[in-house]
């Protein structure tokens, strides 16, 4: 294997432990949260919802700054500060601890995670990069199946405390070194070939064109889209007469679904349009929240819905920064993705609370129906963008 694909991999891998440590530790380790510290619900979840908002905020910085040649100094930075946050997160005894150090977790997944990787990739090579996107998002989306068994186990044994502790020293010890090797390796082998070029005001100028705010709606919407549904997936389904065990299983279906979905994308992308990739893929979130509509009718759809659901968004991982390429151009990639980016974490920071409102007022199919019209939304937006490109 060469250096450049090597390279890729060990990216991939540092991306999954990123994620595993960063994003899906809170979820793993809620429950013994809860219970030894006996804060509210509402400030616990703040907490990642904080992160999420800082990462969203700083976007477009560090997308600048993959733009001016420190991608490689934000992937490793990210790394070391989202370790050393966790390992505080470990001895906090406040709220104000609690929520302070989430915030610098934000700041760390924001410089770290896939907004800058994309964006790296996609400064090293160019048009090219989809297919490393697809590899990197492909071992990536294994990252909730390794933190929940890894968390419940380690929370169960040793407590939260020596979870969140195991956590910051992987990302110390593991991701960050990966990160820089991934590096060292994918510039040695791209040294020589073009990279994409930064030229100043093609960010400014993105702003001013329709499709910019076209695409923001689009990821908006799915985003929405699917967090709604997945934030409250088991209360949902519970609610409409599916067994607990078998709520919970088809909720643990989605992330295998995801990479499912990218590992199908792998074989056809070279012979698949981004126009009818994207087109398919809010078919199918259509088509999953029929499925989930149904649920009562055969439990089995619900397994139906995950796989739709989850597959449909393991793709648009993968197409968000090709749409953002194709539809806006390469000058400035990571300044535009990064404010591109506001529009889907933001969704998923506000949809838990969007989720709340929607079950309380409208009931499960009230929930599902709203996401349907979002998704039909989204295909109508994808639609323009692609016309419009």
């Amino acid at each position: 294997m060469g250096g450049r694909g090597l390279g890729v991999w060990l990216l991939a891998v540092g991306q999954t432990l990123g994620y595993a440590c960063l994003f899906y530790s809170f979820a793993a380790l809620i429950l013994s949260l809860e219970g030894d510290l006996g804060w509210d619900k509402r400030l616990f979840a703040l907490g990642p919802m904080l992160a999420i908002g800082v990462s969203a905020v700083l976007a477009p910085v560090m997308g600048r700054q993959v733009d001016d040649g420190r991608g490689q100094a934000l992937l490793l930075g990210g790394a070391v500060l989202g370790g050393l946050a966790l390992l505080g997160l470990a001895q906090v005894q406040a709220p104000w601890q609690y929520l302070a150090l989430w915030a610098v977790i934000g700041v760390a997944q924001s410089a770290c995670l896939y907004e800058v990787a994309f964006a790296y990739l996609v400064r090293r090579f160019g048009a090219d990069a989809r297919a490393r996107i697809i590899r990197v998002t492909l071992v990536a989306g294994l990252a909730s199946t390794l933190a929940f068994p890894a968390g419940a186990a380690l929370a169960e044994g040793f407590g939260w405390r020596v979870a969140m502790m195991v956590a910051g020293g992987v990302m110390l010890g593991v991701t960050a070194p990966l990160h820089w090797l991934a590096c060292l390796l994918i510039r040695a082998e791209t040294a020589l070939e073009v990279e994409v070029a930064g030229g100043k005001g093609f960010a400014a100028a993105a702003l001013r064109r329709p499709v910019f705010w076209g695409l923001a709606g689009l990821f908006g919407l799915v985003g929405l889209n699917h967090w709604i549904l997945i934030s409250f997936l088991v209360p949902l389904l519970v609610d409409m007469g599916i067994s607990h065990g078998w709520a919970v299983l088809a909720a643990a279906t989605v992330g295998p679904a995801q990479t499912l979905g990218r590992f199908v994308l792998m074989q056809v992308e070279a012979r698949v349009g981004t126009a009818q990739v994207l087109a398919i893929t809010v078919v199918m979130m259509l088509a999953a929240s029929i499925a989930l509509a149904l649920a009562g009718v055969s439990a089995l759809l619900i397994f139906g819905f995950a796989a739709l659901q989850g597959g449909a968004m393991g793709i648009m991982t993968i197409l968000r920064p090709a749409l953002v390429a194709e539809s806006l151009g390469r000058e400035q990639f990571g300044a535009i993705s990064g404010m591109l980016s506001i529009s889907s974490l933001g969704a998923s920071a506000v949809a838990p609370l969007v989720a709340a409102m929607l079950f309380e007022s409208a009931g499960p199919m009230g929930m599902i129906g709203a996401s349907f019209a979002m998704a039909l939304g989204a295909l109508g937006l994808a639609r323009w963008v692609v016309m419009r490109s």
